[in-house]
């Protein structure tokens, strides 16, 4: 079977927390350990995540203070696909959403979809945001 190329996709999660706050959360292995994965350990622009008894490597490609922070999985190098955590921040409402994009194959979709809602929903808890 071949699988087809991946689908990007793009979900918004409102969270009741400060712009800091919450970069040092999507931003630091210590943060990410909180609520993404296990553990997290980096060195440099190489960051290890470890689930149970697997471990995947993602190297953040870019960052920017308060705003957003975008890994590569190590299979994924030399490919368009990433995943990017990006804080949005309304002035009018003061309202601060998470944005998440990343990219899953067709028949993967709502399961990406799925994790991703579980994985925010462990950090709203973490946050202490509803």
């Amino acid at each position: 079977m071949v699988m087809s190329d991946r689908i990007k996709f793009e979900m918004e999660f409102p969270i009741k927390v400060s712009q800091r706050l919450l970069f040092q959360y999507i931003s630091t292995p210590s943060g990410l350990s909180e609520w993404f994965s296990d553990n997290v350990n980096s060195r440099g622009e190489k960051f290890v995540f470890i689930w149970d008894d697997s471990e995947e490597i993602a190297y953040l490609v870019s960052k920017k203070p308060n705003d957003k922070i975008k890994f590569q999985w190590e299979e994924d190098q030399n490919s368009d696909y990433f995943f990017e955590l990006k804080i949005q921040f309304d002035e009018i409402t003061k309202d601060v959403s998470l944005i998440v994009t990343d990219f899953a194959y067709d028949e993967e979709l709502e399961q990406s979809k799925m994790l991703w809602s579980n994985q925010v929903s462990d950090l709203r808890k973490v946050l202490g945001s509803s």
